[in-house]
């Protein structure tokens, strides 16, 4: 049975310069294109079927990253994420521990 991983990517870029800005749009345009969604504000998420799927993820993630900034990943499994506390504020569908039900082929 394949383990559902969660990324989570956090990140704080430099946004004075026009050049600057420009590399941080990117940066989230890219996360946005490859399935993330935004859990509050320079707070990334997407889930991930296994280690292997997690791997190109990341993989993809260092391709894209802006010169500089901070930026880093968490990789936890689904199991871990339902343990995540909402201290003040309203849970969205995306929030939700995700549930899938598997194939079965006789």
């Amino acid at each position: 049975m394949t383990k559902f991983m969660r990324m989570l990517v956090f990140f704080d870029l430099p946004v004075k310069t026009k050049p600057e800005r420009k590399a941080a749009t990117r940066f989230r345009n890219f996360l946005i294109k490859d399935g993330y969604y935004m859990v509050q504000y320079s707070v990334y998420a997407r889930i991930c079927m296994g280690y292997d799927g997690v791997a190109g993820h990341r993989t993809r993630l260092y391709a894209n990253l802006p010169d500089n900034g901070s930026i880093r990943l968490l990789v936890i499994t689904e199991k871990q994420y339902e343990s995540i506390e909402l201290l003040l504020g309203n849970y969205r569908a995306e929030d939700a521990p995700a549930e899938f039900e598997q194939l079965r082929i006789f």
